[in-house]
């Protein structure tokens, strides 16, 4: 790679991490917004509602690489075509071949990142995060439960301390309880202390009573007890319990549970992973067929662009598709390696033919007249 394919190499890597990263500030905030209740609701600090959040960021980089890579390619591209450098390099004989091959370097760079993302990094932080929020949840009255505040978990459950001393020990402790619908129970205690172990999570409420009414029972039961142990575990999942999704396997975990019958959604994820990484290199061979072969500044690009952005859309849906319909049919899987691969075989040959793709003299009037239309419309 000489000193023109370094320029263009560099300043493709340079235009995806600025797209990849802007992208991934939008898209984490849009999903950061959902959980912005562990602030509100759980009362967690910015710190704790970052650093759940952010461990989102592996899968949104996963899914945004790719549009970020054809994004930068099409911005150096029409860079190059504006400054009509592609045309000097053209009339000096420069191949196309080697015009592409920064590009597709940077597509390999990519495809290595989006790979190590799928097969580790993504599943790992996707485990964090669950294991993280779960143990928020579990730990609801550490966190949760304020002096001199009625809280409610689920709907059914209500808490109210009078205070809590440093050494985590709960004064004035009231307990409504209506998850039965056939009983309603209010607990008082004097002093109480949260208590994990192996079997889970307890409040263990001292010198208190407990009064229980029964549906159609006019009177309720009052008993009095000097030490009692409530069960949190009965509504709150604990860490041992936690059950990872497909998303939340690794790759090697994925292909080993394609011995199970019911493997029928690994089976889809797998072959989404395996396929991720051909995103890249497809995205940029068309963006090369449509933007890279030499054009004058008189021939507009817009309709190459058009034509880059609705191929790029129309093989992401493919894969979009084949993945989901392929849980209920798996022949359908095969789909998007057919669309990827025919895309780059397609963008090959445009390659090697070194000249623009011109659309149909029908489109090209219409475009000409809607573009002469807002010049109209705006001139007013």
């Amino acid at each position: 790679m000489g000193s023109i394919g370094r320029y263009m190499f560099r300043t493709t890597m340079v235009a995806f991490v600025i797209t990849c990263v802007s992208l991934t500030i939008v898209m984490w905030f849009t999903q950061a917004i959902r959980e912005f209740d562990l602030i509100t609701s759980q009362r967690q600090t910015v710190f704790v509602f970052v650093g759940i959040t952010g461990l989102l960021i592996p899968l949104l980089v996963m899914m945004i690489a790719p549009i970020s890579l054809v994004l930068a390619a099409a911005h150096v591209l029409n860079k190059l075509s504006t400054d009509s450098e592609i045309i000097v390099m053209n009339a000096a004989g420069v191949s196309p071949w080697r015009l592409v091959r920064p590009f597709i370097a940077a597509a390999l760079v990519v495809s290595l990142l989006v790979t190590l993302i799928a097969a580790y990094l993504s599943p790992l932080a996707l485990r964090e995060l669950r294991d993280w929020a779960t143990q928020v949840r579990t730990d609801i009255l550490t966190n949760i439960v304020q002096p001199g505040r009625f809280t409610t978990v689920g709907g059914n459950l209500t808490f109210h301390i009078a205070d809590r001393r440093p050494n985590g020990l709960l004064v004035g402790i009231f307990l409504d309880d209506r998850r039965d619908p056939n009983e309603h129970a209010t607990y008082l205690a004097e002093q109480g202390e949260i208590i994990k172990n192996d079997t889970g999570s307890f409040l263990v409420l001292e010198k208190g009573s407990v009064q229980r009414l029964e549906l159609g029972q006019r009177d309720p039961r009052i008993v009095t007890f000097d030490r009692y142990a409530f069960d949190l575990s009965k509504f709150t999942s604990g860490p041992q319990n936690v059950h990872y999704n497909t998303r939340e396997n690794y790759i090697w975990e994925l292909w080993a549970q394609l011995d199970d019958p019911e493997s029928a959604e690994y089976r889809s994820e797998l072959h989404d992973r395996f396929a991720t990484p051909l995103y890249p290199i497809a995205f940029v061979v068309l963006a090369f067929a449509f933007l890279g072969p030499p054009q004058t500044t008189r021939q507009s690009r817009t309709l190459s662009l058009l034509g880059l952005i609705g191929a790029v859309a129309m093989l992401r849906l493919i894969g979009f598709l084949s993945v989901i319909v392929g849980v209920k049919l798996p022949a359908v899987l095969a789909l998007q390696y057919v669309a990827l691969f025919g895309a780059i075989a397609a963008g090959g040959w445009q390659i090697s033919r070194g000249q623009a793709i011109e659309p149909a003299s029908v489109v090209s009037k219409i475009a000409t007249l809607i573009g002469e239309r807002l010049a109209k419309v705006t001139a007013s």
